[in-house]
């Protein structure tokens, strides 16, 4: 009886310490810097545009007739990869198992999605955190409008020169055992990129 008591005591102990370790390592990753990157691998209604800063003059008409045809399309799926630099400045190593994310572009809720990939930035580290998003804009359009998200996402890939505010929220996901838990407090980011002049 007491083997059994002291092994589960153990046990416990070690369950615990990996508790406070993930803790630790999700606190680690909110206090760690994040800068715009990148966008890349970015699609729109079945057309590859590349990345943001080589969108070519002439797929501007495809972009243009995608975003205008909102009311005939049943949908407009849109992809990319959000790329963050993310620099860790503490002494202990960031981490996390997962994260859920959340995306306004000047306000408009954009999307909301989830990110199952380990993120581990080692003390002192800047890396590259690539956040895949997929989003039906027409979807975005029945919210707001036709209008406001072809001039959002005018600005937004840098088609029109006016100033883009994108806000990040990350909510950190730990695994302990089998379960998934996920943090209470979103770290917000935030990125200013104006469009092409």
């Amino acid at each position: 009886m007491k083997k059994i008591i002291l092994l589960l005591s153990i046990a416990l102990l070690f369950n615990g310490c990996d508790i406070v370790n993930k803790i630790g390592g999700a606190y680690q990753l909110s206090q760690s810097d994040y800068k715009y990157h990148s966008l890349d691998n970015i699609q729109l209604a079945g057309i590859n545009l590349g990345n943001a800063s080589s969108i070519s003059v002439s797929k501007l008409a495809s972009i243009a007739t995608a975003l205008a045809g909102g009311s005939s399309m049943q949908n407009i799926p849109f992809n990319m990869t959000l790329n963050m630099n993310v620099t860790n400045p503490n002494k202990n190593a960031a981490f996390l198992d997962a994260l859920d994310y959340a995306i306004q572009i000047n306000e408009m809720e954009f999307v909301e999605g989830k990110m199952d990939i380990p993120i581990r930035i080692e003390a002192g580290e800047t890396k590259v955190v690539p956040i895949p998003i997929s989003v039906d804009l027409k979807n975005v359009m029945n919210r707001y409008s036709q209008q406001r998200v072809a001039n959002e996402m005018s600005g937004f890939l840098g088609i029109t020169p006016h100033e883009t505010t994108v806000a990040v929220k990350l909510w950190p996901k730990l695994t302990v055992g089998n379960t998934v838990l996920k943090s209470p407090a979103a770290i917000p980011v935030v990125f200013n990129f104006g469009g092409k002049n």
